[in-house]
């Protein structure tokens, strides 16, 4: 007669595979539902039109960080040229698809990450409460496929490899995460208090974490430009980091988004208090890595929405924790709650209007109706998608008024101006402007601080070289004057 294994006996490798043969779909499909609204407009912010210009100018020749130029590391926009490539580059349909890749994986990484620390119910547990937590914001920061989003597969995977000791693939984890985002080197953190706290030989463990996470980033650098890599992603964001512009505004921006999220973790938050109170708070690493990331998401003090996506995936881990020795009926309404409130989420961004596309979208029909495809344009604002709504070329690096005045949503202090531009721009602006003069300029300030009247080198080209000839839902269109034919 057969004799059963014991209790204690490790899963068989035939119920892991069909543990994760039936979770893996789950969570795909799970994904895919939470992502839905993405799918429901052209784009969802100015970040995704950036992004998605960028790609297209990669794409024709560009070289990132000389003739195409972001605060940000490569990885994304290489990704959205890929997704363009495969696919072409007139629908963000593709990079959506990535999107429902990366949250797959990256609640597949934090249901591992459970199981291995709880048993097989955490597992599920906690793919499911990241997936529904994941889209509890304003929808414009919720479902864009941004840089934020990309972050979170490479933090999941460091703390993944770092529960397994695996110290450099935990290292490039958290340098592939950087590459995303600066920011995502915050899961730097918890990974070395892991491995502190490992018992590993110190110095060859410490060793592999640094050359994990230095290589991927080299490699970026020497892929694109060492010096503009370095000036662009690290030393030439000085100003953009300060904190400046109306205090009362910036902190009704934390709280308030701070607030949204908080409705989505509402069922969560309770649990996570009494498990604190009664000494059961979950492991230290798990609290270090929502520290570093509420830490990364005050960076520079701007408090955007699609900055709190880094907390969710610590969240996540840690209201399972609380959950696992928690009664069923507590357990229960949790997720039924965390539940409803996806599906609040959900239909807010299905059904919520968004007046900022509709008027890119009513500038991109006017330039592309006053304008030639193979013509050069500019367009003075915050709105990048706009170029790629119209399918023109700009006429300059740089994409957004905020990298030659500093402005940044809403922060209209005095640090706005072209004295606290991006070191070095204003130059290089007027060349462009010389060499490939716009065939049409759209002043899209609107009465922002970035406007043409309160910057002297921009209010000189204008009226020396073009004249209005229209206006188009607020915005100013300029075509060069007679004796003044657009270059080349």
């Amino acid at each position: 007669m057969p004799v059963a294994p014991p209790a204690t006996a490790p899963p068989a490798p035939l119920t892991r595979t069909a543990y994760w043969r039936r979770l893996v779909p789950a969570l795909a499909v799970l994904a895919a539902l939470t992502r839905l609204p993405s799918f429901a407009r052209p784009l969802w912010n100015p970040d995704e039109g950036y992004l998605a210009v960028q790609a297209r100018l990669l794409a024709h020749g560009g070289q990132l960080y000389e003739t195409v130029v972001d605060r940000k590391p490569p990885l994304v926009p290489w990704l959205y040229e890929g997704a363009f490539a495969l696919f072409g580059s007139g629908s963000l349909t593709s990079v959506r698809v990535f999107a429902v890749l990366a949250q797959t994986l990256t609640a597949v990484l934090l249901a591992s990450t459970a199981r291995g620390r709880w048993g097989d119910t955490a597992g599920r547990t906690a793919g499911v409460l990241y997936l529904l937590i994941s889209v509890g914001l304003n929808p414009e920061d919720a479902q864009a496929a941004s840089f934020e989003l990309f972050i979170l597969p490479g933090t999941a995977a460091a703390l993944w490899c770092a529960d397994r000791r695996r110290w450099g693939a935990a290292g490039a984890a958290v340098g592939c995460a950087f590459l995303a985002k600066q920011t995502g080197g915050a899961a730097l953190l918890p990974v070395a208090w892991l491995l502190l706290r490992s018992g590993a030989p110190a110095r060859p463990a410490l060793l592999r974490l640094g050359a994990g996470c230095v290589l991927p980033v080299a490699l970026a650098a020497v892929l694109t430009d060492p010096a503009g890599f370095l000036f662009w992603t690290v030393t030439g964001s000085a100003s953009y980091a300060v904190l400046s512009g109306p205090a009362g505004y910036v902190l009704t921006r934390c709280l308030a988004n701070a607030a949204i999220l908080a409705v989505a973790c509402a069922g969560l938050l309770p649990p996570v208090l009494r498990a604190v109170r009664a000494g059961r708070a979950g492991t230290a690493d798990l609290w270090l890595w929502l520290g570093a990331s509420a830490v990364a998401v005050a960076a520079g003090f701007h408090f955007f929405g699609h900055y709190y996506l880094q907390l969710t995936p610590p969240a996540a881990l840690l209201a399972t924790a609380a959950l696992r020795t928690a009664p069923r009926v507590h357990r229960v309404r949790a997720v039924a709650t965390t539940a409803g409130a996806c599906v609040l989420f959900l239909a807010w961004g299905l059904l919520a209007p968004r007046p900022e596309l509709a008027h890119a979208q009513k500038l991109a029909a006017a330039l592309a109706g006053r304008t030639a495809p193979a013509d050069r344009v500019l367009v003075w604002g915050m709105h990048p998608e706009t170029y790629w709504l119209a399918e023109r070329t700009p006429a300059s690096r740089y994409l957004t008024a905020g990298l030659l005045t500093n402005y940044s949503g809403g922060r209209a202090g005095p640090r706005v101006g072209e004295q606290y531009a991006v070191p070095g721009t204003w130059p290089v602006f007027r060349a462009e402007l010389t060499l490939h003069a716009p065939a049409l300029i759209v002043d899209d300030s609107r009465g922002h601080p970035y406007a043409p009247a309160r910057l002297p080198t921009l209010r000189r080209i204008l009226a020396e070289r073009y004249e209005e000839v229209g206006r188009v839902d607020g915005a100013v269109f300029y075509a060069p004057l007679p004796d003044e034919p657009a270059g080349p």
